[in-house]
């Protein structure tokens, strides 16, 4: 079912995935609340940034915030009256969980649920939320699908990130709030995170500094361009999810349930090897890298590989961005924002 909104509540509003939501949505005619705790986990000025790109544009207002504080965001909400709320706020990557997990439990835990309990008292219409393609922690069968089990999570991120699903999946069973889970596939482009490789490669090799390289390069990555992640979620946040007629709890189907509740993958459905992609960041740079090759991390696995057929079904959409593409257009933004010639 279509769902008619008009005010959406991004929170993470000033994070890489947040911030090109609240601007595509702003740029669609949306009334557009941000909220986001600016935290330190990466360079605070890069954030700041983002909103300073937001903060001119006469329907959006903004809120510093952290979700864990549960007064504050029940103040945000009371009075607002949100059609949609797209949950972007989240403790991210998966090797700063091993060092930091208490992080993981007030952000991704505590503070989702807090959401739930302000969607729910305040009839929020549609709840969309950011899950991870880390979910499908020790799977191998490929591509990761939404109907397998994604029961055995290799690191503590994506355990929250599992949590998450199914925190939202009671409160669509408990008290039929709609709710649809993303599973985004390794996000890249503008304006994106200095903890990914993208940015910490091509970073590394504009300064002449070597770059770690784990599992000899090995890896398989889907990676998956943030204009293509951002068509798809302002797509899924005007589709309801609905119950599942077929559903049926002697072969319980993991992507849907008897609640209005869904999962989609948001991912490239192509994974490329991680040294094909350090040669692409090489080619646009005209410059080679240092290659430190290194071992598989903790909490890391080998390949992500998306299957987008339900996406595709329900919205007519999938992502297709080659990397050539998108790495082009990073770089650009890239040296514009640091003023490397």
């Amino acid at each position: 079912m279509q769902l008619k909104y008009q005010k959406v509540l991004v929170t993470g509003v000033a994070g890489f995935i947040g911030f090109h939501l609240a601007k595509r949505l702003l740029k669609d005619g949306y009334q557009v609340v941000g909220v986001d705790n600016i935290n330190p986990y990466y360079e605070v000025a890069l954030k700041e940034a983002r909103l300073e790109k937001l903060k001119n544009e006469p329907n959006f207002s903004f809120y510093k915030l952290d979700l864990s504080d549960r007064k504050q965001l029940e103040d945000i909400f009371d009075g607002m009256g949100f059609d949609v709320v797209v949950n972007m706020a989240a403790q991210a990557g998966v090797r700063y969980s091993i060092e930091n997990p208490y992080a993981y439990v007030d952000s991704n835990l505590v503070g989702f649920v807090n959401l739930l309990e302000c969607c729910r008292h305040h009839q929020v219409k549609h709840l969309v939320f950011a899950s991870s393609s880390s979910v499908y922690g020790a799977n191998t069968k490929m591509p990761f699908s939404v109907h397998h089990n994604v029961d055995h999570p290799v690191s503590l991120y994506a355990a929250t990130k599992k949590a998450n699903e199914l925190m939202a999946h009671t409160y669509s069973h408990l008290y039929q709030l709609p709710c649809t889970g993303l599973r985004f596939f390794t996000v890249y482009g503008p304006w994106g995170r200095p903890d990914m490789a993208l940015f910490l490669f091509t970073r590394a090799i504009i300064e002449d500094k070597p770059i770690k390289v784990f599992n000899n390069g090995k890896m398989q990555r889907d990676f998956t361009y943030i204009d293509d992640i951002i068509e798809g979620v302002v797509r899924v946040m005007g589709r309801l999810p609905e119950a599942n007629p077929t559903w049926n709890g002697d072969a319980p189907d993991p992507g849907t349930s008897s609640a209005p509740y869904k999962v989609y993958n948001i991912g490239n459905n192509n994974p490329v090897e991680l040294i094909k992609f350090i040669e692409v960041i090489e080619g646009v740079l005209g410059k080679k890298a240092q290659k430190e090759l290194m071992d598989m991390q903790p909490g890391d696995v080998v390949a992500t590989y998306a299957d987008v057929d339900d996406l595709m079904a329900d919205v007519g959409f999938k992502p297709a961005t080659p990397i050539e593409t998108g790495i082009e257009r990073f770089v650009k933004w890239f040296k514009e924002f640091y003023g490397h010639s």
